[in-house]
């Protein structure tokens, strides 16, 4: 044993993990919301539902894909905390965070002027198309300042702070919601309240976050033309996190498209599960944050004994987490559906396969607890791969077959299930060999 090591106790990583938590759930909510308030519009409500959901997967791609430079960030910023050698990232901040401005304005107007064509890809036609476009179109603007105030968490993260972003995102939360119902059911603005509104809690989330780092971090945002010496660092982390991103964003889409090309009410039914599973993904999360932050510090204090027993306990916690969401899910069953749609068909298919969403919460709840740990280790390669292998090796060949064989949204969850499990168990296996010293 190693008898320097820091002890992490239950109260160390839930300091980290409860803000965590509550902070993480507000976007997959955020997706709820707007999904429950579509859902009960009095016309074409499955065709605006499944619109929300299929612009919401785009947006949600685009999000995931550039948030790679959150976990980056965090990586290094925690990293340098433990080392104490903060000063030495200083101006890193600031060039990254211009070099978002324009990445994400270029994103925006791509996403602009080939909406039709992007969703198009995902099968839709008809009202469903011609909803998801006009929703695509308003809400793809607010993807710069998405991408913006989740940098900005990364960096608080890495301070050990995650309980900023929880207030920010709940302030973001209430915004949206609060102008949602005004924008959809007072001035009657359909589907384009309910982007209209994102965009807004969006900006807003973003100018407070720049708040907080300006005025209660030791950061700034002064922008120096000479290159940080780990800014090629960071980006071979967020290039290699992107990648890893790639082949999430990958499983949802082909997830989606094929819901989709088996109709309105399926389709409907897979927003639905995909907003619940994204919910419990983001919930168990706020532990892989924990873990994340913390990993980060004790490898730049190069305590591996501490690194390997708070990664066994945030498992732990994790699971713990988990088996509560099971819980709540089995006891309102068969209310959920009821709660985004009122149209039974769609309810019934819901229904007939959500109890394997719920088993799968325990194997989930180990992936993304071990998953925010290996990100905080700086470990973008490995990650890549293993995401590769369980994509093309799991995911893919599972959703294929199982739809040969014509088992409609089974054919989705069972490959979820296989992709998790080979995510999960490799990342279990790679903790339990680490050795206790370097």
């Amino acid at each position: 044993m190693n008898s320097s090591a820091t002890k992490i106790t239950f109260k160390t990583i839930n300091k980290l993990a409860i803000p965590a938590i509550f902070a993480g759930i507000v976007e997959p909510l955020l997706s709820i919301t707007d999904a429950a308030i579509i859902g009960h519009l009095p016309s074409h409500a499955t065709e605006g539902l499944a619109a929300v959901g299929l612009a919401g997967s785009f947006i949600s791609a685009l999000v995931w894909g550039l948030s790679a430079s959150a976990v980056a960030i965090s990586s290094l910023v925690s990293q340098y905390l433990g080392k104490k050698q903060l000063d030495k990232i200083q101006s890193l901040i600031p060039q990254v965070f211009f070099g978002h401005i324009v990445f994400g304005l270029l994103l925006a107007l791509l996403g602009l002027f080939f909406a039709s064509e992007i969703i198009t890809l995902y099968k839709a036609h008809g009202l469903t198309h011609q909803y998801a476009v006009s929703y695509l179109k308003i809400r793809v603007f607010g993807v710069v300042f998405t991408l913006l105030t989740l940098f900005l968490f990364g960096v608080f993260r890495g301070l050990q702070n995650t309980i900023t972003a929880m207030y920010i995102s709940w302030f973001g939360f209430f915004i949206n919601v609060l102008f949602s119902l005004l924008f959809v059911f007072v001035f009657d603005w359909h589907i384009e309240g309910a982007a209209y509104a994102s965009l807004i809690a969006q900006f807003l989330m973003f100018v407070a976050a720049v708040w907080y780092l300006l005025f209660k971090t030791p950061f700034h945002l002064r922008f120096s033309k000479t290159k940080n010496p780990n800014l090629p660092y960071f980006l071979k982390l967020f290039f290699n996190f992107i990648a890893r991103t790639f082949f999430i964003n990958l499983v949802l889409f082909l997830a989606n498209r094929k819901a989709t090309g088996y109709g309105a009410n399926y389709i409907a039914a897979q927003i639905i599960a995909i907003n619940i599973w994204l919910f419990s993904s983001f919930f168990v999360d706020g532990y892989a944050n924990a873990g994340n932050a913390l990993a980060g510090k004790l490898l730049g204090e190069k305590d591996n004994y501490s690194l390997k027993d708070m990664a066994l306990k945030i498992v732990k916690y994790s699971i713990y987490a988990a088996v509560f969401l099971m819980l709540i899910y089995s006891i309102f069953y068969y209310n959920i559906a009821m709660k985004f749609i009122p149209k039974i068909a769609v309810q019934t298919v819901f229904t007939d396969f959500f109890w394997l969403i719920i088993l799968m919460q325990p194997i989930n709840a180990i992936a993304f607890a071990l998953d925010g740990i290996f990100k905080g280790l700086g470990e973008a390669v490995f990650l890549r791969n293993m995401l590769f292998a369980a994509t093309f090796l799991g995911f893919i060949p599972v959703l294929y077959l199982a739809d040969y064989f014509d088992l409609k949204t089974y054919s989705i969850w069972l490959a979820f299930a296989i992709w998790m499990s080979i995510r999960a168990f490799t990342l279990l296996y790679r903790i339990l060999m680490m050795k206790n010293e370097k």
